[in-house]
């Protein structure tokens, strides 16, 4: 029987990077996370979407390999590497067996501190966003909960697309994407995460190997609180052959004391196939396909939202 005390502990280094652990000595893998604590919230709006951006860039080389060795290094130890950015942090991570921690810790950290933001991968890379941005919009599904974001935090860096635009993405060259990864992936805005068959002490040694030379700086990035903006917004896209609907509200922050309750509400209501939308909807009325409640909270506000892809004559 696993036993189910979780032995989670935290410790800082002296210069404010933040490591969190977690033992679980019943598997044989590890996960591991290099996370930012600032996001796409945190950006001026003239450079809307620069943490995106530099995300992808970070994998297109540093100053000891190449993008095609990261992925072959990465590749030769079945470790699975990916990252992504979100409205209040970045992440990088992987997931590898526990006998190749060294190796990921030499790669993830080799991606987060060497970038070398070479100029012309800088403007291929405009054109790979430029691409996903497109993509995006012809998704329905993806296009009305970005239209709904924008307008429900309207004017605020909260409720900007993660992705940027097509007029900000044309706008990123060498020296504000260096500028802003020098400002950003700093000590105190680091939390270094592992999870699986590791022991702590171990691992904070090896953090501190790779990120102990770093400077003392610290987070100084957020942004203010948003305004919530009450609205009706349509937008008419003829080639489509449903309506797609997103209403929301306000919720609690996510650290919140009543923050549990906004899950459990979330759940009930749309959060899975005996939700109370997907039976009565779905099942029962067969009005709509997709039908689901989503809960997104933030460190000073929230939402919830309810969305649903229907004919128009449902």
């Amino acid at each position: 029987m696993v036993n189910q005390d979780r032995n989670i502990r935290r410790e800082i280094l002296p210069n404010g990077l933040t490591v969190i652990t977690e033992e679980m000595q019943h598997i044989r893998s590890v996960s591991i996370g290099i996370w930012i604590k600032t996001g796409s919230r945190d950006e001026d709006p003239t450079w809307n979407g620069i943490s995106h951006f530099v995300e992808h860039m970070v994998f297109k080389g540093t100053e000891h390999r190449s993008a095609e060795q990261i992925a072959r290094e990465v590749d030769s130890i079945g470790g699975n590497m990916d990252a992504f950015t979100a409205k209040e942090c970045v992440c990088f991570n992987v997931k590898i067996l526990d006998e190749h921690i060294p190796i990921a810790m030499d790669i993830l950290s080799d991606l987060v501190l060497n970038p070398v933001f070479n100029a012309n991968d800088i403007s291929r890379e405009r054109g790979v966003i430029l691409e996903e941005i497109k993509m995006d919009e012809d998704n329905p599904d993806y296009l009305v909960h970005e239209i709904f974001t924008q307008n429900f935090w309207k004017d605020h860096p909260l409720g900007k697309p993660i992705l940027g635009t097509k007029e900000t993405v044309r706008n990123f060259e060498r020296d504000p994407v260096l500028n802003f990864y020098r400002q950003r992936f700093i000590p105190g805005n680091l939390i270094v995460c592992a999870a699986g068959h590791l022991k702590h002490e171990e691992f904070v040694a090896a953090v501190a190997k790779h990120f102990g030379h770093m400077e003392p700086a610290s987070n100084g990035f957020h942004s203010s609180e948003p305004q919530i903006v009450s609205r009706i917004v349509t937008r008419n896209k003829k080639s489509l052959e449903q309506v797609q609907i997103c209403i929301g509200v306000p919720a609690h922050p996510i650290a919140h004391s009543r923050r549990h309750a906004s899950y459990i509400l979330n759940t009930i209501l749309g959060g899975g196939m005996s939700s109370r939308l997907f039976q009565n909807i779905r099942e029962r009325q067969g009005l709509a396909y997709a039908i689901y409640s989503d809960l997104n909270p933030y460190r000073d506000t929230g939402c919830m939202s309810v969305y649903a892809g229907t004919g128009w004559m449902s």
